[in-house]
């Protein structure tokens, strides 16, 4: 399985970024092999950013999607906790499986998880599609553990596999992952820099794109509910133009954590931070500098 995904996942990275880099080479994915995937460029020597007083997170990165160039950094290879950032991870191989009508039974431990939830019933049967948008609008850590039980064939340790199998096939080094919903601070651990591949890879998986740039959905449910309504916990898609993407995360141990992606005209930028004091506030000014430093043509 992580073979078929694997390949899939480079062949659309490797396409995007080639075009992105020569726009008049349409490559044929058909019969690409498995690249080395593209890792992000620095340059001989990395900003902080002009940032006074400076950010408040523990690590962060910028980049220019347009061609992967690193615009701002500090510790982008720092190994920390990222809370909810590791449903990145599992939504993406979610949406990579496809078949978001099949129905998934939720396991007993999945009720048993940590706030935030979305209050699934044990034994209870769900699509994935809804419990997809569950785990990435509202960052339920019910949903995101029931997705790892139905991708994982009801054994969570071989999700794990398969979300290392595909960390590994993206290149993001310095990552381990060790839970679908990102509660595990201890082994469960990533980088400003792996997470940026991430994303940037993610949001060309158009379920995933789609999901993450909702603000607000709602979801048919049982009596004597009958609908809820999932607002999604990135503010900055209501509050910062051009937000499209794409998650949010907390716990003690990893601090504030937030992954946001910004297309303005020919710009097209992904901010990530790590261990944020004040993630609303950090995270417009590295987005608002690393704008102002590329050209508006791009």
């Amino acid at each position: 399985m992580s073979e078929v995904y694997g390949s899939a996942v480079l062949d659309r990275i490797f396409a995007a970024v080639l075009v992105a880099v020569h726009p008049s080479v349409a490559p044929d994915t058909s019969v690409l092999a498995r690249p080395a995937p593209p890792a992000l460029i620095y340059p001989s020597e990395v900003s902080g950013g002009p940032f006074s007083p400076g950010l408040t997170a523990a690590a962060y990165i910028s980049v220019n999607l347009r061609n992967g160039a690193v615009i701002y950094a500090k510790e982008a290879h720092q190994r920390r906790p990222i809370a909810s950032l590791t449903k990145m991870m599992t939504g993406l191989l979610t949406a990579e499986q496809g078949n978001l009508s099949v129905k998934v039974r939720v396991p007993v431990a999945a009720t048993r998880v940590e706030p935030t939830r979305d209050d699934l019933r044990a034994g209870g049967r769900y699509t994935r599609r809804m419990l997809l948008n569950s785990a990435l609008i509202i960052s339920a850590n019910d949903s995101a553990y029931t997705l790892g039980y139905d991708l994982g064939g009801r054994n969570m340790r071989r999700f794990y596999g398969l979300m290392n199998d595909a960390a590994g096939d993206l290149g993001m080094i310095d990552t381990h992952y060790a839970s679908a919903n990102g509660l595990n601070d201890k082994t469960n651990r990533s980088s400003a820099n792996d997470q940026a591949i991430m994303a940037w890879y993610a949001l060309g998986d158009p379920t995933f794109r789609k999901v993450v740039s909702t603000r607000v959905k709602r979801v048919p449910w049982a009596a004597p509910i009958h609908v809820k309504e999932y607002r999604n916990h990135n503010r900055m898609l209501f509050t910062y133009r051009g937000t499209y993407g794409v998650k949010t995360g907390f716990t003690t141990a990893a601090g504030a954590c937030l992954v946001v992606a910004v297309r303005r005209g020919n710009r097209n930028v992904l901010g990530v931070l790590l261990g944020s004091k004040d993630i609303w506030g950090d995270m417009p000014r590295l987005i608002d500098a690393t704008l102002n430093k590329l050209p508006a043509s791009g």
